[in-house]
């Protein structure tokens, strides 16, 4: 099928489906179950369509590229708070990120902890469900809504409850000042004590994380401000070690950066305190880093029996209330595995009614989050 530009072009696609449908942005985030069907490219759909930087509030088609929303919002010192991230260099993918790509997934970087997820940001958005009707929900400012919150529904969906065609977004002033403090020789069990009595200082960390024994935390504001909070963090956490002050690439934890290469990827969710039980749960020589004070747990594997690796960690997870996303694997692996952590019986049941009503022929990246 060929680029389709506007969302009158993607209702009239929807509702003259006869099979199954790919809903394809960016192409960058090519997680889930492989899905056999038509390509419906919604790329064309892109463009800033309102930006109110006094009002901090961006309206952007869906297909719009990020790249090209953070450039506008750099232009006025404002940025996407919740940091979305760039799965091009885990997956091996080309390509653009958009941000319906990025609402649709939920996709949310390190600054999750003091900012929000994705889905906090979105303030209203516009959808085709899978007969073909439009649909929008939200606005452009914060309110309580009745009914369905459909912002939220949608995000985190993965384009299997509707298309999107457009996104309102809440964004935020850049900061003045930021700078990392690093401790460094540091194991699991002790990282996350560390990040853990930062995380709950009133000094305002805005990353926390394990990245080959060194454990990072972020501090962001103005300049006054954040070189008091790394003096007082310094004597706070001086019993974990020396303490150095330096700039680093958050891109490094934000895009699991150690993985690139790997031959399988999970994307691992825990209560902070189990994020060292789950490493060390997984087989050896798996690769791993840590976020949100222990709490996104990536994990990179090669060689092996991929899917018997896979069904260790969803068990190893479940067993700590959690659950593991295989990110990245070969086709015939996440053609045969519950790719997502599967749901409790309840949940499933919830889920597929609203699959039904959202799409009830069954056309939408059918099967893409099949346990």
């Amino acid at each position: 099928m060929s680029m389709l530009t506007s969302e009158d072009a993607v209702a009239q696609a929807m509702a003259e489906a006869k099979g199954p449908l790919v809903i394809r942005g960016g192409g960058t985030r090519t997680v889930g179950r492989p899905v056999v069907g038509e390509v419906l490219d919604v790329s064309g759909l892109s463009g800033v369509t309102l930006y109110e930087p006094g009002a901090l509030t961006l309206v952007a088609q869906a297909g719009t590229p990020v790249a090209e929303i953070e450039s506008a919002l750099a232009a006025e010192n404002q940025r996407l708070a919740f940091e979305p991230y760039d799965l091009t260099g885990v997956l091996g993918t080309s390509g653009a990120s958009t941000i319906g790509g990025v609402i649709a997934t939920n996709a949310s970087g390190p600054r999750r902890i003091m900012a929000g997820a994705a889905r906090d940001f979105a303030l209203g958005v516009r959808f085709v469900d899978g007969t073909g009707q439009v649909i929008k929900n939200g606005g452009r400012v914060m309110k309580n809504v009745t009914g369905y919150d459909l912002v939220k529904l949608m995000s985190g969906s993965w384009g299997t409850l509707g298309v999107l065609t457009e996104v309102s977004l809440k964004v935020l002033p850049s900061v003045e000042a930021e700078t990392t403090l690093v401790i460094d020789g540091l194991a699991a069990d002790q990282a996350v004590l560390a990040m853990s009595r930062a995380l709950g200082s009133p000094f305002e960390v805005s990353g926390a994380a394990w990245v080959a024994g060194q454990v990072w935390l972020r501090l962001e504001g103005f300049e006054g401000s954040v070189a008091y909070r790394a003096s007082q963090l310094k004597t706070l956490l001086a019993a974990f070690g020396d303490i150095a002050e330096m700039q680093v690439d958050w891109r490094t934890v934000r895009d699991a950066m150690p993985l690139h290469g790997a031959d399988a990827v999970w994307r691992i969710s825990v209560k902070p305190s189990d994020g060292p039980a789950v490493i060390a749960a997984l087989p050896k020589g798996t690769d791993t880093l840590m976020d949100w004070g222990g709490g996104l747990v990536w994990a990179g594997h090669s060689g092996g029996d991929i899917a018997a690796t896979h069904s260790a960690v969803q068990a190893a997870v479940a067993a700590m209330g959690g659950h593991a996303t295989l990110i990245k694997g070969p086709d015939a692996v996440r053609s045969a595995v519950p790719v997502f952590q599967p749901e409790a019986p309840g949940v499933a049941a919830l889920t597929a009614s609203l699959r039904h009503r959202f799409d009830p022929n069954g056309i939408l990246n059918p099967g893409l989050m099949a346990a």
